[in-house]
């Protein structure tokens, strides 16, 4: 899996940085099949104080390409949110590549 964390209008920390690849690894636990992540965290220069800190995702697996995006007034809270969302889209994906068609029965004469 490559994994590329970079940011836009601020640094990224080694903390920072560890926290996301912890939390990444929940979608590691549910899907291995993962190609490629790019985590883009940005401050956004708004007046207002809430929705300011965002984390957008893109995340190339076999088969499909996912992208979910969150804001929220802490960078942290931000990144729980958008691995909330990137499960569900993970699990979802998954749970379509799955087989659920069973064949009949043969009958027997």
């Amino acid at each position: 899996m490559n994994l590329t964390i970079s940011g836009h209008h601020l640094e990224v920390t080694p903390a920072l940085r560890s926290y996301v690849t912890t939390k990444l690894d929940r979608i590691m636990r549910h899907f291995d099949q993962v190609v490629d992540v790019k985590v883009l965290l940005t401050v956004e220069k708004q007046k207002e104080k809430e929705r300011r800190q965002r984390a957008e995702c893109n995340i190339h697996v076999k088969g499909s390409d996912m992208f979910a995006e969150s804001a929220h007034s802490d960078l942290y809270a931000a990144v729980d949110d958008l691995v909330d969302k990137l499960d569900r889209q993970v699990v979802r994906h998954k749970d379509r590549l799955q087989n659920h068609h069973h064949e009949a029965p043969k009958r027997l004469m």
